[in-house]
């Protein structure tokens, strides 16, 4: 049945690795859960398989055979989760766009919330985690990140989010500006601006598979949310060399008091020295790899390489990969 054009669109961006079990049930699901809205509403589905190495693609493009919706994009290789994010908001052509992941833990009935805010107005509606059905050790390095986010990053991100949100047309056209290559999309999204809500929703436990965010992976992701929007790693170097300088100072006067007033309690030896030199020699190597890393992240960028490559899109209309901007 055609679309009635007159009718606002909003489509679901699912970024996916490896997820075989969790295909079919997820399109189901989230099918199913905005079928009160049909009447209302045109929804479409942006799959982005980012080189997974099991059936997913077989099921995804099987999935876009039966459900004219559905459109394909496989990625030249595996690009990671937030390239994967970008390429499906590259070629969205709706009023809004949902990012949600495709383990099941973003509960696709919390989308019926994100809508109702979106029709009241907001731009940006972001799902936040009440609570999480995860291990102790990702709750805590969880909040952790946090927590050093907000005080580090020069932006307000909200606490305990994810990329599992609404995003307006508008913001999704602005986003699209933004080519940077160590991608941290929450940070963007509230960097851009726009009228911004939240909704609180509880985390379900992935239904199947292994996460695609090893603890590997995990630190590399927040080092691009901190490094991304915060330039306080740098002035804290700059801080502790204040600090060591005075420390130092205060050792030299310790030294020369000694020397002075009190000679025959002083005890030549070389375990201070040395420990002081490692001390500022660990120091050094800090300082150098903070710099390293703000260095690399300029080099990458300076490249101007493209964000991901594109192997094939597949959807019910034809869609040329050269249409997906880079």
């Amino acid at each position: 049945m055609p679309a009635d054009h007159d009718r606002r669109r909003i489509a679901f961006i699912f970024p996916i690795y490896n997820e075989e079990e969790n295909i079919e049930l997820l399109h189901r699901t989230v099918d199913e859960t905005m079928a009160p809205l049909a009447d209302k509403y045109d929804f479409s589905f942006i799959y982005v398989d980012d080189g997974s190495r099991d059936r997913s693609m077989d099921l995804l493009t099987a999935l876009s055979r039966r459900d004219a919706r559905v459109t394909v994009i496989e990625l030249s290789r595996n690009f990671g989760h937030q390239m994967a994010v970008t390429a499906g908001l590259d070629l969205v052509d709706a009023d809004a766009a949902i990012i949600m992941d495709s383990d099941m833990q973003d509960p696709p009935r919390v989308a019926l919330e994100l809508i109702a805010k979106w029709d009241e107005g907001f731009d940006v509606v972001y799902a936040q985690r009440r609570s999480r059905q995860d291990s102790m050790f990702k709750k805590l390095t969880a909040g952790a990140f946090y927590w050093f986010l907000r005080k580090m990053a020069s932006v307000e991100i909200p606490r305990n989010t994810g990329d599992f949100r609404l995003i307006d047309r508008k913001v999704v056209d602005e986003l699209r500006k933004y080519r940077e290559q160590d991608r941290f999309l929450r940070g963007l999204i509230s960097y851009i601006g726009f009228k911004q809500t939240a909704v609180l929703f509880d985390r379900d436990k992935r239904h199947a598979g292994v996460t695609g965010y090893p603890l590997r992976k995990m630190l590399r992701f927040a080092a691009d949310g901190i490094l991304g929007f915060s330039v306080a790693p740098l002035r804290m170097i700059t801080r502790l060399g204040y600090l060591i300088s005075l420390l130092s100072f205060l050792g030299i006067l310790y030294v020369l008091g000694v020397k002075l007033f009190a000679p025959t309690t002083a005890v030549p030896g070389w375990a201070f020295i040395t420990a002081a030199m490692f001390f500022l020699g660990g120091i050094q190597i800090i300082m150098l790899g903070v710099l390293g890393s703000y260095i690399g992240r300029t080099y990458s960028q300076v490249q101007n390489r493209p964000l991901y490559g594109i192997a094939s899109v597949r959807s019910g209309s034809p869609v040329d990969a050269g249409q997906v901007a880079r």
